[in-house]
């Protein structure tokens, strides 16, 4: 093989050595980049998903008190004349541990 034409290949050996691997900006940086672009859009999504059932959840508890009613209940215990509440309270390991 002719000198000019190994000194041509070892400089596109070089020169594609560089693009795969060297530098800022190689190609191994871009498919990473890549790759956490797609993820970043995924969890995006989620969260505009999550945004747009909680927007969902004020607006009906801002207007339909049937929501309103049962928020009450779920959080606060409230309940209507003449209905009884009960409360399930697990144990304590405190009190668990000192019973035989």
């Amino acid at each position: 093989m002719k000198p000019a034409r190994l000194a041509a290949l070892a400089g596109a050996v070089l020169v594609a050595w560089v693009v795969v691997f060297a530098g800022e900006y190689s190609t191994f940086d871009w498919l990473t980049m890549r790759r956490q672009l797609a993820e970043e859009h995924a969890a995006v999504q989620e969260l505009r998903v999550v945004l747009d059932s909680l927007n969902r959840l004020a607006h009906d508890l801002e207007t339909n008190p049937a929501a309103q009613e049962r928020a009450a209940r779920e959080r606060f215990g409230v309940i209507r004349n003449g209905e009884i509440l009960y409360r399930l309270v697990p144990r304590s390991e405190a009190t668990r541990s000192s019973r035989p």
